[in-house]
């Protein structure tokens, strides 16, 4: 109980600071909308997909599945600019638990992405998309595990290095292969073998193709699953890791 209450009066904070400022939101938002917007009209001769609205059903699984990923891999840039107020130093006299001072936040996190994800699945629908709402919200909840999990990742990196000249070099040299080897933009069916096998090591390339699957409808394929376990797994280990680091942090 402890626990969830401090991470409760945590995550109220992060939600306060957030909506003191609710243009980073839409910041967020900005570039995945103009993939959208721009590219996705692309995809149908690309693709030769039989409709606009099938091209969709490719596209923005995985730009949700960016969004969520490089939503998270970058928060860490906000701890630092509270390790620098004292914020997290002041912690140390606090009896707030360790592991919520990192709930909370990441939390935060998943909520700021889970908005952007409904505003651009709306925008999509307005250009034909078509899901099934059950399958939606499995997919929103694939999302909000990476987010969960890449946000971990950088507060826990955050801390280690604590300047961001040493992370922001880091997280976009993490974030480049990532994005290259998980077919977020366009399918890995279409690459050639090698690389197909490569990508097979990456995690995120499952979630993609779990989500595209929820997308289409087609709740029983086994890369759903696959995808969710996966991604379940990466992200208790990512917590669990990150609470650590808080934990040698504030003591």
């Amino acid at each position: 109980m402890k626990l969830a209450r401090d991470t409760w009066l945590i995550f109220q904070r992060q939600i306060q600071l957030l909506l003191r400022n609710p243009v980073w939101v839409f910041v967020g938002v900005f570039q995945p909308v103009m993939y959208l917007l721009l590219f996705a009209p692309l995809l149908k001769p690309a693709l030769n997909a039989p409709t606009q609205a099938e091209a969709y059903k490719i596209f923005v699984p995985g730009l949700l599945v960016l969004l969520a990923i490089f939503g998270g891999l970058f928060q860490g840039f906000g701890l630092l600019a509270e390790l620098r107020a004292g914020v997290i130093e002041r912690s140390r006299v606090t009896p707030v638990s360790r592991l919520a001072l990192l709930l909370g936040r990441s939390l935060r996190d998943v909520v700021s992405l889970l908005v952007q994800a409904v505003l651009i699945t709306l925008l999509a629908l307005a250009f034909g998309l078509s899901v099934i709402i059950g399958d939606l919200l499995l997919a929103y909840l694939m999302l909000a595990l990476i987010a969960l999990m890449t946000s971990a990742v950088s507060y826990g990196v955050a801390l280690l290095v604590r300047s961001e000249e040493a992370l922001a070099p880091l997280m976009n040299t993490v974030a480049q292969p990532v994005l290259l080897l998980s077919g977020i933009l366009l399918p890995l069916t279409f690459a050639p073998g090698w690389l197909q096998g490569i990508a097979k090591w990456n995690p995120f390339s499952w979630a993609v193709e779990g989500t595209r699957a929820l997308f289409a409808g087609d709740l029983g394929n086994d890369r759903v699953w696959q995808g969710l376990g996966i991604i379940t797994v990466l992200t208790v280990l990512a917590v669990s890791w990150a609470a650590r680091a808080f934990a040698r942090s504030v003591r």
